[in-house]
């Protein structure tokens, strides 16, 4: 890939570039469009990437990467279906929005892949899924899983999974951030500090989930290993399940499959 082109440079934008660079494309391949001049601004100080018009950085891109928001997708892919370089790979990372989608509004015959990438990207932690679409080459698949890992982990699925994978890894870390929140709060009624209470939380957390990712034991062993019978431990365990957390994250999960499909 000689020209590499992001169109947004969000959070995920930036992760995305992170990853690239990374991964070992030159900083001075990659080309953002970004409508914020500051933002422009600022990543190419940080990272020595290029700046150029949307028009021009499709025309010469032989990666594009799409990272808009859902609601933004169909305009951006109006404004650049009459410039696209016809031979680019197009990779997607908008929740919901499907490959024929891309392809349709196109009209111009590029490979598309569809990723659900995630924000721990950004730290080197990321999970990514890629569904691949028709007419993308085996190359085209092994640079997109390359820079993908590069800042995590990648697997591949049918593109009918993606909106299960939004729900869990795409959407997942919010999940993380909501429980943490409340057991600092719940720290904090307890009589702790906010700091202490903050320090107390996020380390048990990171201390935790390395366990589960290092240990190679389950989660339901690692829990079972904790819990002492009638012991602290159990009866915090005894209290979710009263309150039916399965039922709870479950449902959660639902709402963020559907809402996905309702991006379609």
């Amino acid at each position: 890939m000689k020209q590499v082109g992001v169109v947004g440079a969000g959070v995920m934008g930036e992760a995305l570039i992170a990853a690239l660079i990374s991964y070992g494309i030159p900083a001075d391949s990659i080309v953002i469009s970004e409508k914020r001049s500051e933002r422009a601004d600022e990543l190419v100080q940080r990272y020595g990437i290029r700046v150029a018009e949307l028009a021009t950085n499709v025309s010469t891109a032989d990666a594009l990467l799409l990272v808009v928001k859902p609601q933004d997708m169909s305009a951006v892919l109006e404004e650049i279906k009459n410039a696209i370089n016809p031979s680019a790979l197009v990779i997607t990372f908008a929740a919901g929005k499907k490959i024929s989608f891309i392809e349709n509004l196109l009209g111009t015959g590029n490979p598309v892949i569809r990723v659900m990438p995630n924000t721990p990207t950004l730290v080197g932690a990321g999970m990514a899924a890629m569904s691949l679409g028709k007419g993308v080459s085996s190359h085209q698949g092994s640079f997109v899983s390359g820079f993908l890992g590069a800042t995590g982990k990648v697997i591949e699925v049918t593109e009918d999974l993606q909106d299960a994978i939004t729900a869990t890894s795409g959407s997942g870390p919010a999940y993380f951030f909501r429980f943490v929140e409340a057991m600092v709060s719940a720290a904090q009624e307890l009589g702790l500090s906010l700091a202490d209470a903050s320090t107390l939380t996020i380390q048990t957390i990171v201390g935790a989930a390395k366990l589960l990712d290092e240990s190679g034991k389950s989660a339901t062993t690692l829990r079972e290993n904790v819990t002492s019978p009638n012991g602290t431990t159990a009866a915090a365990l005894a209290s979710f399940e009263e309150d039916k957390i399965g039922e709870v994250i479950s449902k959660a999960m639902t709402a963020a499959r559907n809402r996905s499909q309702e991006l379609a």
